[in-house]
């Protein structure tokens, strides 16, 4: 007799005949199919082989469980892919078994009765088709798809270097050896990754790493390196959340990750993750406190910087990006961690609210031109935040030419239906929507699927492996054409140079933003030629 709790195989809607010629002709080992969510509704195949279990057991579990940590970020990204353009040719990842096996992955998505995604697993010598390589968001997203799941999971490790002068940054080729040597010794499916300049975080694969031997193997690269005055902090914040939600849990890490990044390991101490995630609440009180009267009095200013046409470098728009002000010790100076903490403890809303009113001002006080604000999902699906924004809208004649609505990926829309309201609202008023971080996390997929957008902003990772890496050419190429499926325009972020500006213009994006075509400034360019901005400091 079945037990509740053993996840119901769906009636098939073909023979089981034709799925083994299937899996033969694929020459594969392992067979899937999934729901449109990823979740196992078929497998058959070499399971027991490769995982030690049957094939049943995997029933109901996400597909990605079957592919190593390392390598979840693109597998999520081809997903996205595959549930877009119906089909994903071969690509190469490791699967989750215990020697982390290279194999390959291809698929269709079949739109019959019940609508699927089928997946063979095979050998085959090519990389997945984007996604960015393990880095700081894919450091993240792993550690909170931990958390979400529920299973138990190592702690996660910071690494910092500091020297006579305070925090050391190593050259990069330095770096680049640092980051394999953090890979290689913390073990199979282990991802380590820089988080800012000089500052590592690492995420244990299939097995706990050793901190102090992590930590003794960055001080030997050093050393032969002959950097003989800098030390090496490391802390370790588990993830065992005691007392929070997953939701919670899930932005007390960011903020943790944020923390780290600005400040290091002091940051992480002063924060209270010195007792994990847990240990956040302790201080989260006395800094949420703190924050609402930073946001009620807006101690922060907007910075601006232009987003522009590819073809003839004119400015299309430009992109709002907060920066708080330091009125004391304990106000938070980072954008980064600013909004961290606003997502952490509850204060997102009123922090979006915040800026978008701030925006609003400076849009209209510069005859017209038209800026773009960030919004989070938590507001995005927020049924009071929108009967704001409505009330808004009405009352400010002209709000169509001057505003863009940038959709941000900090926090999941969990309520898509209350997210397309917003978007409707949005539209009714000739509001532009632009996706941000495109590709950044599967999640973008999803949205740009439920929501009519009118731009996507491809993530600046692809953009700053381009010029070298196939693998993120063919990823923005592909964004670009799934875009234009939609009826949207594709944005490049984080261009630097003239040949990543040539390159994307090349590859079919439209716009472009980045340094080389101005950085944030603290005053809004107007349509009226003349007005010099002031630079930000």
């Amino acid at each position: 007799m079945r037990s509740a709790a053993t996840p119901k195989v769906r009636s098939l809607s073909r023979s089981s005949r034709d799925r083994f010629v299937i899996f033969a002709f694929a020459a594969a080992e392992l067979l899937v199919e999934t729901d449109l969510q990823g979740n196992i509704t078929f497998a058959e195949g070499a399971f027991r082989a490769r995982f030690g279990r049957p094939a049943q057991e995997f029933l109901g579990k996400p597909v990605a469980s079957l592919v190593a940590t390392s390598d979840r970020p693109a597998f999520a990204t081809a997903l996205g892919l595959l549930l877009e353009r119906g089909r994903l040719k071969p690509a190469a990842l490791k699967l989750a078994d215990d020697a982390a096996t290279a194999f390959s992955v291809a698929a269709l998505r079949l739109d019959d009765a019940e609508p699927k995604l089928v997946l063979t697993f095979a050998p085959l010598p090519r990389e997945l088709p984007g996604g960015p390589l393990p880095g700081g968001p894919g450091l993240a997203s792993l550690a909170e798809e931990i958390l979400r799941s529920g299973e138990p999971g190592g702690p996660v490790g910071f690494l910092e270097l500091t020297g006579p002068a305070g925090r050391y940054v190593p050259g990069g080729d330095v770096n680049q050896e640092i980051q394999a040597e953090l890979n290689k010794q913390a073990g199979e499916g282990a991802v380590a990754t820089e988080l800012a300049a000089g500052r590592y975080g690492v995420l244990p694969g299939q097995a706990p790493f050793d901190l102090p031997a992590l930590t003794s193997a960055v001080a030997e690269i050093l050393k032969d390196r002959g950097v003989n005055d800098v030390s090496v902090g490391a802390m370790a914040v588990g993830l065992e959340a005691e007392g929070l939600s997953q939701v919670q849990a899930t932005r007390a890490l960011r903020f943790a990750l944020a923390a780290f990044a600005r400040g290091g390991n002091d940051a992480l101490e002063k924060a209270g993750f010195a007792g994990g995630l847990a240990g956040f609440l302790d201080s989260a009180s006395e800094r949420a406190n703190l924050l609402r009267r930073s946001i009620a009095e807006r101690r922060f200013r907007m910075a601006f910087q232009p987003i522009v046409a590819l073809s003839d470098r004119t400015p299309h728009h430009y992109e709002a990006l907060i920066r708080p002000l330091q009125a004391d010790d304990t106000a938070m100076s980072h954008p980064g961690e600013f909004v961290a903490l606003a997502e952490a403890v509850g204060l997102t809303e009123e922090l979006d609210w915040a800026v978008v009113s701030a925006v609003c001002e400076a849009a209209g006080a510069a005859g017209g031109t038209r800026v773009a604000c960030n919004l989070s999902g938590l507001s995005l699906q927020s049924p009071k935040f929108r009967e704001d924004m409505k009330t808004l809208l009405e009352n400010t004649p002209g709000m169509a030419e001057r505003l863009v609505v940038e959709i941000t990926e900090t926090a999941e829309i969990e309520d898509e239906d209350e997210a397309a309201r917003m978007i409707a609202l949005l539209r009714r008023h000739k509001i532009p929507v632009c996706l941000d971080d495109f590709g950044a996390g599967a999640a973008a997929f999803r949205y740009l699927r439920a929501f009519k957008v009118d731009y996507v902003k491809v993530d600046g990772i692809y953009v700053a492996n381009a010029l070298q890496s196939e693998r993120d050419r063919g990823f923005i190429a592909a964004m670009v054409d799934l875009a234009c499926t939609v009826g949207a325009q594709v944005v490049a972020e984080r261009i630097e140079t003239e040949e990543e500006a040539a390159l994307m213009l090349e590859l079919g994006v439209r716009y472009g933003q980045g340094y080389l075509f101005g950085k944030p400034k603290m005053e809004l360019a107007t349509r009226k030629a003349g007005q010099a901005w002031q630079e930000e400091k």
